[in-house]
């Protein structure tokens, strides 16, 4: 007799990356959900594999001036210019509210324009219990070094990867920026440097112009592309990093789907994180964890962990 669908042992969706366990891929990713507090009524936050709260500096940011999104065929710009509460705020007032909810796994992700920056901040996050790990935004101006960002220099790269080493025990996520002309040479760099793991990609320099007022859509001029329209863009860069790296690979871009997750996985990624789903579904997160229980369940998976890598060459 064939065991009905009910009798059937759940999937295990459970993975492991930089030592931290997760109960399945979905984290949501930086910048699209707050510091997590903001959600609390929306997710159930213990259901997601983890989150990763807004980019933190070491001082409070305002931000851009508005517009700052903008809707496009398949997908959204943005330049909210890393508004934040800053490092302090965070660890004082976000924090403790979230030491209070149970089994979720809280990252941290940190930006900075000197080595300086990210060093200070890094300290002042050292004294707040409850942060899994940091995520370095890599994608900010190195005023350092002219403006050039730390994340599209390999030198630039590996100091800043290697401050962020020396001044926590905490697990290192490096987030690369998909504007180099090779990810897999930039995610090899963070590795040799220390990092713990890379997540990639962030989003894609960008721009749209209003034909009528022949202005800028964004008031920054360029601003940042995700959503779906980045997905196969970002799916190759996941692809040859996860060749380059001997660490774990988080992968981001467009992802709306459990079958999107399965790409990532089978294309070299541990893990996933979701951005752009959560501004039309502010639910997207949960509902794409059941979702990828069910895929699993249909196409016979019973540990997802064990797609990472499987892409099928011949």
């Amino acid at each position: 007799m064939t065991a009905s669908p009910a009798a059937r042992r759940a999937p295990d969706l459970a993975v492991k990356l930089a030592g931290i366990e997760f109960k399945n891929p979905v984290i949501a990713a930086s910048g699209t959900f707050g510091y997590g507090i903001e959600f609390e009524d929306v997710v159930h936050l213990d259901k997601i594999g983890g989150f990763v709260v807004k980019g933190l500096s070491k001082e409070p940011m305002a931000g851009n001036p508005p517009p700052r999104l903008y809707e496009t065929a398949a997908g959204m710009l943005n330049a909210i210019g890393l508004q934040n509460i800053g490092a302090r705020a965070f660890v004082d007032e976000k924090l403790p509210k979230l030491r209070e909810i149970k089994d979720i796994v809280v990252i941290a992700n940190v930006f900075g324009y000197t080595r300086e920056d990210y060093e200070r901040t890094i300290e002042i996050l050292n004294e707040g219990d409850g942060i899994a790990a940091y995520e370095l935004n890599v994608s900010c101006p190195n005023t350092e070094y002219g403006g050039m960002q730390f994340g599209s220099d390999p030198r630039s790269l590996d100091e800043v990867v290697a401050t962020a080493r020396h001044y926590t025990k905490r697990p290192l996520i490096v987030k690369l920026s998909p504007n180099v002309t090779s990810i897999a040479q930039m995610a090899y760099v963070a590795q040799e440097a220390g990092a713990d793991a890379v997540s990639l990609v962030n989003t894609f320099v960008a721009m749209a112009i209003d034909p009528e007022t022949r202005k800028p859509r964004i008031a920054n001029v360029t601003a940042g592309l995700s959503g779906p329209a980045i997905k196969p863009i970002a799916l190759r860069m996941v692809y040859d990093a996860s060749k380059a790296v001997k660490i774990p690979v988080i992968g981001m871009g467009g992802i709306s789907t459990a079958a999107d997750i399965i790409e990532y996985m089978l294309a070299g990624a541990t893990a996933v994180q979701i951005g752009t789903a959560s501004y039309w579904d502010p639910c997207a997160t949960e509902k794409i964890v059941d979702e990828l229980q069910d895929w699993c369940t249909e196409h016979g998976v019973e540990r997802i962990a064990s797609l990472t890598g499987g892409l099928v060459l011949e």
